[in-house]
């Protein structure tokens, strides 16, 4: 017999996931404000790049300080409340514009912007997908995150040879392991919202977490599309 309550819970459900991802995709997209804002800003300041720039004790600290603040968030969540893991997302983003900053004196501006759009595409589709589907990305996931491990060894193989075919490969590859890797968050973090929907204060911090993990997605996926697509300036 078919169930009236079926369809009324499910629609208030997925409402509720709905709801979830907005919040997660909000806060990403606020902390790439604050990362374009923040580069934007200090490429436009001579004294501030190049203090960055010829410090590499204070560039070592950023990125030690970047990696810091991520694995904070990602493992300590559940000790810290809401506000505190947001600010903390906030200020990693913010420091990540600071060593970022380099793109906008790097490239032409037409072509940050080019490939800022593409990939906000590849992400939207790859996002949407990832939310829709009914197949498990699990298995994609893993295989993906493989991959990624054997391009970061690639890459500091290559810094020694400094072979620009292999870093061409690398960076087709990594758009790709990073296309990929959206679809599978975006699935996982629906998951977990929906595992989550009863309990509040846990749901808005995994709110944070997985803005975070789209917000690497995104991105890393703009970086290697730069690699090839970007315009450096003469």
């Amino acid at each position: 017999m078919y169930d009236r309550t079926a369809r009324p819970y499910s629609a208030t459900l997925q409402g509720s996931v709905m709801d979830f991802m907005c919040k997660v995709y909000g806060w990403m997209a606020a902390a790439l404000a604050i990362t374009a804002g923040v580069a934007y800003y200090v490429s436009t300041q001579p004294k501030i790049y190049m203090t960055i720039l010829t410090k590499p004790f204070l560039l070592i600290g950023l990125i030690v300080a970047q990696l810091a603040l991520v694995i904070g968030i990602s493992f300590f969540i559940n000790r810290l409340s809401y506000g505190v893991a947001l600010v903390l997302f906030f200020v990693y983003a913010a420091t990540l514009g600071l060593t970022l900053s380099a793109i906008f004196v790097a490239y032409s501006m037409g072509s940050i912007v080019t490939t800022f759009a593409v990939t906000a595409g590849m992400f939207g589709v790859m996002a949407i997908y990832g939310y829709v589907t009914g197949s498990d990305l699990t298995s994609m996931g893993n295989i993906s995150i493989m991959i990624l491990w054997g391009i970061i060894l690639a890459m500091l193989v290559n810094m020694y040879f400094k072979n620009p075919t292999v870093e061409l490969i690398l960076s087709i590859v990594g758009v790709i392991v990073f296309a990929l890797l959206t679809a599978y968050d975006s699935q996982k973090i629906k998951m977990m919202g929906q595992q989550l929907l009863g309990d509040k204060e846990m749901s808005d911090k995994a709110s944070v977490l997985g803005a975070l993990t789209l917000y690497l997605d995104f991105i890393n996926l703009f970086l290697f599309l730069l690699r090839f697509m970007g315009r450096r300036n003469e």
